[in-house]
């Protein structure tokens, strides 16, 4: 297996608007691929835009969502990929043949679509379905998964993709900067957005801080350090409908050490070189190895019921 360059990049969507965003996602493709990667990464929802779906009832839901893969976006991102010889990872909002709604995240090359995974845990919109199943794919040579957002806050989805081969998992995010219950959490003030470069230091301080990146490097690293993965996380920069997002898309090593991050408060692609060796030499390898699953597979797969739901019904009432 050899060496694999990934870029993560982030950039500011605009609600809805597919083809400003999909230029956007052209030019960071064109440049990475340039540099020498062999794929990039989107946040979730890139395409369309994400928390103004909020706001969305299901006729609007169906007219912003495409089929996947018969959808005009993924036919443009086939051929954006082709174009520059490299592979795309973008999310959208997904609908079916029965207008059914998903939050999708696809992997094309210049030959077609290679992976789409359906969001295990949707919420922002009520009127979107649960993924039911884990995606694991080859690319380049290498074992990836898809993981989006929340997905990765359930520890449990990290691991099964991991049994089930994956050595990277891409993780699409659009996160932080939201009120939480953890201590120091909460928006970051949207105006500052507005003479960004004036306020470059106090949103620096902002998206690092306890809002932002801080919260981020509490539980990320210990993701890609517990499977002995490669972690290849994407996220907004700037304004997502009302709320500004802080960037940071990073790529995390197996050892969860960071090993390349974007900093700027712009449009922007990082690239690392994955090596092999590290799925092997790292924590991650030996601690699977060492699990004893006939101790406490009953108690992992004990039936419960879901509340994220009515969680999230809550918070949106508050």
């Amino acid at each position: 297996m050899e060496n694999f360059k990934i870029a993560t990049a982030q950039f500011e969507n605009r609600n809805g608007d597919k083809v400003y965003n999909l230029s956007i996602i052209e030019q960071l493709s064109k440049k990475a691929s340039n540099q020498g990667a062999q794929a990039i990464a989107f946040h979730e929802c890139s395409v369309t835009g994400y928390t103004f779906a909020r706001h969305l009832n299901k006729p609007q839901m169906l007219e912003l969502a495409e089929l996947v893969p018969h959808g005009p976006t993924i036919r443009r991102l086939i051929e954006i990929a082709k174009e520059y010889n490299i592979a795309i990872l973008a999310g959208l909002f997904e609908k079916d043949e029965n207008n059914n709604l998903f939050k999708a995240y696809v992997c094309v090359d210049g030959n077609g679509l290679i992976a789409k995974h359906r969001k295990l845990h949707p919420f922002i919109n009520p009127h979107l379905l649960p993924g039911n199943a884990y995606t694991v794919f080859d690319l380049y040579g290498w074992k990836c998964g898809i993981l989006i957002c929340y997905d990765n806050n359930v520890i449990e989805n990290v691991r099964a993709t991991t049994l089930l081969g994956a050595q990277i998992i891409f993780m699409p995010h659009v996160t932080m900067c939201t009120p939480s219950t953890r201590p120091g959490a909460g928006f970051v003030d949207a105006k500052l957005w507005k003479h960004k470069e004036l306020n470059s230091a106090i949103l620096r301080q902002e998206f690092d801080g306890p809002k932002g990146r801080e919260w981020l490097m509490k539980w990320l690293p210990a993701r890609a350090y517990d499977n002995g993965i490669y972690a290849v996380f994407a996220n907004p920069i700037g304004m997502d409908d009302d709320q500004l997002k802080n960037g940071c898309s990073m790529i995390i090593d197996p050892f969860g050490d960071v090993v390349a991050e974007c900093r700027s408060l712009g449009s922007e692609f990082v690239i690392a070189e994955l090596s092999p060796s590290k799925l092997t030499d790292a924590g991650g390898y030996r601690y699977i190895q060492a699990r004893k699953p006939d101790l406490y597979k009953n108690i992992i797969g004990k039936p419960h019921e879901s509340n994220q739901q009515v969680a999230w019904l809550k918070k949106k009432a508050i």
